[in-house]
């Protein structure tokens, strides 16, 4: 690869850890994609068609170990539910999950988030969008790969129908800095009041395994929670 062609490449906001890949995964992945895994192409994804109904499309970008998407999947059978996550052992993982509980209203998408919102996703279809303890990347100088960047905030704006909302969440205090100041200077989007709904939905929230790793190292959780109000 020339010079040229590495400054070229795209910044990600992850690294690839699918080393550890279980067998009871792997099997979960072979077996158990045809049922919930997306396959992607060309053209936007039909949620209507893709659920087998018309219902609210909640989207989990990095779910991890898919904790706190099948409690909410759970919690609400009337809401569609979509992941996003690029680790296969978390996929492998939720998908056990799903087979378990008999869950019909989740689909997952094993990519790069800001490439499927970018091309497969259509404008104003969702109506919320969860962002739970993604990487904080501490180091300063890898701060330019954190998820929540200007442009990937002005995505996420358009993908929302009015009135739908962004729940973030982060145990990194100058991450959560960081959220607040991009979003709030994102067109079409309006914080809400951490005494009002934003508490509200913290408080409504799943506990996921990275909040508990939080807590345990003193790490005080900042629950967020944005509009788009046009």
């Amino acid at each position: 690869m020339s010079e040229a062609e590495k400054h070229l490449r795209p910044i990600r906001s992850f690294v690839r850890r699918d080393g550890r890949i279980t067998p009871a995964q792997s099997r979960a992945l072979k077996e158990l994609w045809p049922r919930y895994g997306i396959d992607l192409i060309e053209a936007p994804i039909d949620f209507a068609r893709l659920y087998g109904r018309s219902a609210p499309v909640i989207l989990e970008i990095g779910f991890g170990n898919g904790d706190a998407l099948l409690a909410s999947a759970k919690a609400h059978p009337d809401m569609n539910y979509l992941g996003i996550e690029v680790h296969r052992p978390g996929v492998g993982g939720l998908l056990r999950h799903l087979e378990e509980e008999a869950l019909d209203n989740v689909r997952i998408i094993l990519a790069d988030a800001k490439d499927v919102l970018a091309k497969h996703i259509p404008d104003g279809s969702l109506a919320a969008m969860q962002l739970f303890f993604p990487d904080p990347w501490p180091k300063k100088r890898h701060h330019k790969r954190r998820l929540v960047q200007p442009d990937f905030a002005a995505l996420m704006a358009r993908k929302l129908k009015p009135g739908g909302y962004i729940h973030l969440a982060t145990d990194w205090q100058d991450y959560a800095t960081q959220m607040v100041s991009v979003l709030s200077q994102t067109p079409g989007l309006q914080g809400a009041s951490r005494n009002g709904p934003a508490q509200e939905y913290s408080s409504n929230r799943p506990v996921t395994k990275f909040e508990t790793r939080g807590k345990k190292l003193g790490h005080e959780v900042w629950d967020m929670v944005f509009y788009r109000s046009r």
